[in-house]
Formats: C-alpha cells, sequence, structure tokens
C-alpha cells in the first residue's frame, strides 16, 4: 500500500511541469507507516519568502520548506518555490524536473527525521538523497560531470570557467568576510601609482560573483557582508588624505588626536557609498542581465553624486584605472569618466553573468553592446589623440616654478619668524624664476605668496621678475579671507585675482561649525571664468584652477567658452610621496581629456606639469624637486563630452540604462 500524498497547487503555473508527486515521495518513503499521509503546497518565492521569515527567521525565500508534525501518520507539509527552483535549474543547467524531484526528496527526508545542520549530519543525508535519485536515474546532484562540454569545459578558456562556476564558499562565513576585506585593498591597486588595472577588475568582479550568487537578502544583512569591501576599498583608496595632519609638527600636536576617527569616518561614509550598488543586486529579483545593467547604472549613478554630495568628491572613477592605455583612456573625450566607468562596470557584471550562465542569451546580447559602445570611445580616443597633436595657435612660452619647500619652512612661529621665513619664500621663488630664458609668464603655484594681499595692493614678484605672473595667495576683501589666484603683469599692477569656489572640507573651511577644528575658515569665490591676457599683442585665455577644483568635471570652464588651457595652481605638500599625489595628477589628466583643453599644472611640491588634451605628459617635475621648466601649449579643441556635460551623460546613461531593463523584461515576459 503506498502512502498517500495530497499535492496542492497554489501558483498555478507548476501544472505545466510533468511531475510524478507520488511516486517520488513513495520513494523516498524510508521509514514510514503504509497509511502515512503527505502534503505537497507547490507554491512560488512570494509565499515562501513570508514562511521561511515567520517559521525560520530567514528574511529570504528558499526552495523547499518542510514542516514536520511528529505524527507518524500525518507526516507533514513540503512547500516548493517555483520561482528558485528556476533559477537554479537554469544556473546549475538541469531540467527543471530532476530539480523538482530532487526537492521532494529532500522534503521527504527532513520529515523522516534527517538533517543537514552539521558536516556529519549533513553526508548521510545527501548520501541517502544521491541513492534514490540514482534509483530514479537522476544523477548525483552535488557533483558535475566534467566530462561534457555542457558547462564549455571543451570550448576555449572553457576549463577556467567551470572550475570558477564550482567555487563555492559558505555565506556569513569568516572566509567571505576575510576575502571580501582582501578584495577591498586590493581594488585600490588599479590607480595611481601601482596602475595595477587588472587588481581593480578582479576586485569588483570577485565581490559581484559573491554578491550574485544568492538573492533577496535583508538589507541590513547585505549591508553587513558587502561592508568588510566597501570600508577597506574607501581607507585603501583615501588614508593618504590624514597624512597631512603630520606635515607640520604644531598641526600634529593639535590634530593627531583625529587620526583613528578619521580613518574610522572614511570607512563608514566609504563602506555605505561603496556598498550601494552591490547591496541592490543583492536584494534585486531579475533577471541576469537586468541585474548586471543595473549595477553598472547604479555604480555610475553614485559616482554622479559623489560631484554633489557632502561637498562633492568624485575622487578616482574607475575610469581611471584605463591611464596606462592612451586610446582607451581618450574614450572619456567621449564618455567622459561616468560613461566610461559605466562602460567598464557593465561589462565586469556581464562577464560575471556569462560565467554563471554561458547559454544567457539576453546577457550576452548586453555584453556585445557594451563591447560595441567600449569599441565607440576607443575610436574617438583615437580621434581625440589625433586633435591634441594639431599645433596651431600654440600659447606663449610659460615657465612653471616648483619651489618644494617644506611646510615647516613656512610656519609661522612668531612675527619675527613669519617675517623671516616669508622674506626668504620670495627670495627663494625669484631665484628659481630668474634663471635664463625667453619667457612671457611665470606660473607659481598655490599658496606661493607668503604675503596677504589687499585691494590695491602691487605683487613684487612680478616686479621683481619684470614679466607676466600668475601665483597663488591668500586675499582679504571686505572681511573675508580668500584662496585665491593672483594675475600681474610685468610692471607688478595685479590685473585680476580670482578666488577658489571649490573649498575642502576640514581643511579650509569647517562643514559642521566647531564640532571638528579646521585649521582654516575661508570664503567661497564667485566660480568659473576665462581669464584674458595680453602678451606681444597677442591674447591669451584661460580657465583657473585652485588645487582640487579640478576634479570637478564642469567646475572650470563656463558653458560654450574655449579657452586655450586650464592653468592650475596647487600644493600637494601636504600628501608627500602618498598614493593622493600620483591620483591627483591623474585626475588632472582626465579633466584634460574629457574638457580638450591642455592644461598647466604648477605644484608648491610636485608633480607639476605640461599636459596636453590627451591626458599625455609633455614635461614634469617629480615630488620634492625644486626646479623650473619651460614649456608651450596647444592643441585646444571642443570634445562631445564637453559639449553634453556631467550632468547630460548621467541622464542619457539612465535614459539607456532604463531602455535596456524594460526591453530585457518585456522580452523575457514574452518567453
Amino acid at each position: 500500500m503506498n502512502m498517500k500524498v495530497y499535492v496542492n497547487y497554489n501558483d498555478k503555473r507548476w501544472r505545466k511541469y510533468k511531475v510524478n508527486f507520488e511516486k517520488i515521495s513513495n520513494m523516498a518513503a524510508l521509514k514510514v507507516k503504509p497509511d502515512a499521509e503527505v502534503s505537497i503546497i507547490l507554491t512560488n518565492d512570494e509565499e515562501i519568502h513570508k514562511l521561511n521569515k515567520e517559521y525560520r527567521n530567514i528574511d529570504k525565500p528558499t526552495n523547499v520548506l518542510s514542516f514536520e508534525l511528529g505524527d507518524d501518520i500525518l507526516l507533514g507539509d513540503i512547500y516548493i518555490s517555483l520561482d528558485t527552483i528556476l533559477k537554479e535549474a537554469k544556473d546549475e543547467n538541469i531540467p527543471v524536473e530532476e530539480h523538482v524531484a530532487h526537492m521532494v526528496v529532500h522534503g521527504m527526508l527532513h520529515l523522516q527525521g534527517y538533517d543537514h545542520i552539521s558536516d556529519k549530519e549533513a553526508i548521510i543525508m545527501e548520501k541517502k538523497e544521491t541513492e534514490i535519485l540514482g534509483n530514479m536515474g537522476i544523477k548525483n546532484p552535488y557533483t558535475q560531470d566534467d566530462t561534457s562540454c555542457e558547462e564549455s569545459s571543451c570550448c576555449p578558456g572553457g576549463r577556467f570557467f567551470s572550475w570558477l562556476r564550482k567555487r563555492k564558499m559558505p555565506e556569513n562565513s569568516i572566509w567571505q568576510y576575510v576575502l571580501m576585506f582582501l578584495l577591498g585593498g586590493l581594488a585600490a591597486l588599479g590607480f595611481a601609482p601601482f596602475h595595477m588595472w587588472w587588481a581593480t577588475i578582479i576586485a569588483i568582479a570577485g565581490v559581484y560573483k559573491l554578491s550574485v550568487r544568492k538573492s533577496y537578502h535583508g538589507l541590513f544583512k547585505s549591508f553587513l557582508q558587502i561592508l568588510p569591501f566597501s570600508a577597506t576599498y574607501s581607507v585603501a583608496m583615501f588614508w593618504w588624505v590624514v597624512n597631512s595632519i603630520y606635515v607640520v609638527p604644531e598641526l600634529a600636536e593639535q590634530f593627531a588626536i583625529w587620526t583613528i576617527p578619521a580613518l574610522i569616518g572614511i570607512g563608514i561614509v566609504g563602506g555605505i557609498i561603496f556598498a550601494i550598488p552591490f547591496i541592490v543586486v543583492m536584494r534585486i529579483r531579475t533577471i541576469p542581465a537586468c541585474r548586471a545593467i543595473l549595477f553598472a547604472a547604479i555604480w555610475t549613478f553614485v559616482l554622479w553624486l559623489r560631484e554633489w554630495l557632502f561637498t562633492g568628491f568624485p575622487w578616482n572613477p574607475i575610469a581611471n584605472i584605463l591611464m596606462p592605455f592612451p586610446v582607451l583612456i581618450n574614450s572619456m573625450a567621449l564618455w567622459g569618466a561616468l560613461g566610461t566607468t559605466f562602460i567598464i562596470i557593465g561589462l565586469i557584471a556581464l562577464i560575471i553573468e556569462l560565467v554563471n550562465d554561458r547559454k544567457d542569451k539576453p546577457s550576452w546580447v548586453m555584453f556585445l553592446i557594451f563591447i560595441l559602445l567600449a569599441t565607440l570611445g576607443a575610436c574617438y580616443g583615437y580621434k581625440n589623440i589625433t586633435n591634441s597633436q594639431h599645433n596651431e595657435n600654440v600659447s606663449p612660452v610659460i615657465r612653471v616654478v616648483q619651489p618644494a619647500r617644506s611646510a615647516a619652512q613656512k610656519a609661522t612661529h612668531s612675527r619675527d619668524e613669519a617675517i623671516r621665513n616669508a622674506t626668504e619664500n620670495v627670495e627663494h621663488l625669484i631665484k628659481i624664476a630668474s634663471a635664463p630664458g625667453n619667457i612671457d609668464m611665470v606660473v607659481f603655484p598655490e599658496t606661493s605668496y607668503p604675503f596677504v594681499v589687499l585691494d590695491g595692493d602691487d605683487m613684487p614678484l612680478a616686479n621683481a621678475l619684470n614679466n607676466n605672473v600668475i601665483i597663488g595667495a591668500t586675499s582679504y576683501k571686505n572681511n573675508k579671507v580668500y584662496n585665491s589666484m593672483v594675475i600681474a603683469s610685468p610692471n607688478g599692477a595685479i590685473k585680476k585675482i580670482y578666488s577658489k569656489s571649490h573649498l575642502v572640507p576640514f581643511g579650509e573651511y569647517r562643514p559642521f561649525g566647531d564640532f571638528i577644528p579646521t585649521p582654516g575658515q575661508l570664503s567661497k569665490g564667485a566660480g568659473a571664468e576665462v581669464i584674458s591676457i595680453q602678451i606681444n599683442g597677442d591674447t591669451f585665455t584661460f580657465a583657473p584652477a585652485i588645487c582640487y577644483e579640478i576634479i570637478f568635471s564642469d567646475s572650470l570652464v563656463p558653458k560654450g567658452a574655449l579657452p586655450d588651457a586650464i592653468i592650475n595652481i596647487t600644493n600637494d605638500t601636504w600628501f608627500g610621496k602618498t598614493p593622493g599625489t600620483y591620483q591627483h595628477l591623474d585626475m588632472v589628466r582626465r579633466y584634460a581629456i574629457e574638457s580638450g583643453l591642455p592644461i598647466v599644472r604648477a605644484n608648491y611640491s610636485g608633480v607639476s606639469a605640461f599636459i596636453e588634451p590627451d591626458g599625455d605628459i609633455i614635461s614634469e617635475i617629480p615630488v620634492a624637486k625644486s626646479g623650473y621648466m619651460d614649456g608651450v601649449i596647444s592643441g585646444a579643441h571642443r570634445t562631445i563630452y564637453r559639449l553634453v556635460g556631467c550632468d547630460g551623460w548621467m541622464i542619457i546613461i539612465l535614459l539607456f540604462s532604463c531602455i535596456c531593463l524594460i526591453s530585457l523584461y518585456t522580452t523575457q515576459k514574452q518567453k
């Protein structure tokens, strides 16, 4: 006499699958009475999710749930979710009916007292499942057949992908968190000065793969799983900021206590920001191709938000890992850092989705579309390199001075010492700038001039050098103090003062009032403008930029303007030879490519450089070296990115993503 099996179809989609539930259940009935009864409820993720949360306190759906009643006759209920079954069958490349049979057997064994909480129990239960399924002609579900080509092992590189697909790591295990931590550090190596671009790609791919292997985690749990990566990634990229505390002994004495809180703050804020794209894909319910596009779009949107939130800090867009490849990095002249990042992240995610399922046609379609976008960017990148080598309208001969004096040499401890240090610094500047040469302009770095500039003042350095001078100084007007760029003619007359409008939080102003002490409290300037200088009867125009203003995509050049160059004065003394100094230079190169403008960069301690519109460095003065260099720049032109702008490209990326998502979802639903 067979055991009675009652089947309830709570989701009508189940009826299309021909499964003999009564036969399977009886074959799995190892130690039950002949008149025993069992109920099998065929449901979906929504219902099983609620049950899983209510009875097991696990906030996500699962494939099968067994509820044992503890009775010899009424064994209990087995719930099976079609949504999870379909996904797992597709991921494992097995027939749906075989996977359903496995779940019925699994559920029946639970009702008979078998479990898999401990390793020993799991071995016993899996052995029983394998034996029962083998009697039905179904292969062992816990091993993979490496002799067939179903997993692409017969294709070029297929053995590697088959191996990669099988790698498992238990969720929430200590090893998962250790791996996330290591991947966070690895991801930061793709940027200057290391330029290990492959490390960043591997790290993001690894975290994405760990994120999508299971779906529908709760929000807080998802965040905790990603936090070791995102927090480590943030600290590994930005730790150099706290180096500024120790440059001057007096500052170190006052602010050293903030070192650990600062690093913790960087980890928390960065941990939240960089976790967002991964949390979305961990919780979303959609097809793999849609998930990959959504991941790339969210990553890019977060990068765009970083232009604005907390005064903005869009440092190290993923696009910057392409710096070693001139043609590829120049695709930013078309797509910008936003679009190039979108393409890179999209390709990484789609490759992982194809590793998980090489037969997923939507993922292949989107992969080919992203390859096409990358190719278009490379073609335009080649064109941008050609445009940048156009040598008409060569600039005047410009001398860049790099003093490279330590912050301690500039520091003041008493009025007499302040005057002495200031006088020595001015003499040092004049000595370097007075070297022989037929030059038309001298550019000094940010904060080079040690005296405060007031209304009506002259610039003694310009008079002493008998040349046009651009120099960084502190200016004072209307009871406000500014970080400024002073432009003076050969007779010393000050023609223009441009003041920095994008101030550094905690360095130049207090974002939270006096809660966290800050060395300075400066006022903001009026914003972007183009300045003209008459030299030898010709007009030379440039957009001024002080320090990190240049990392913001649309911050410097007024809409529609095409100056001859950008002049960027900065002072990276605070960061020494840490990665921040070299990453700042790469951010300048990125701006040159996006804008199609050459850049003259004067850095107090290095790296000073002449940079072409394709990001190529013509000449430079290395970190900590005192000296000067003379040069000319040319090749200013309009790029598509500059015409569209940062906000415009963000809108285009979001529209493109929405169209792809809707098209993929609609196509899949019709099937």
